[in-house]
């Protein structure tokens, strides 16, 4: 294994868990009775929206392991 793929793994990894508790959280709403339709909705759309910044998160993790800048505290 390349070094840099040792490193994706990580991230890979909880993102995935983190995707999955989002959206596990955003069929919780659905499926919940007693809740007003607006709740539903604005539990569902806050639990993807950070499903898809998760997701984003780790994309932009990824370009900076493959261009070598691993470490960001280190510039400052």
């Amino acid at each position: 294994m390349k070094s840099h793929t040792k490193k994706l793994i990580a991230p890979i990894i909880i993102t995935f868990i983190m995707v999955l508790l989002f959206i596990s959280s955003a069929f919780e709403f659905i499926f919940t009775r007693g809740l007003p339709i607006w709740a539903t909705i604005i539990g569902c759309l806050i639990q993807l929206f950070l499903a898809i910044i998760s997701i984003y998160t780790l994309i932009e993790r990824m370009k900076e392991i493959r261009s070598g800048e691993e470490d960001d505290l280190s510039k400052y």
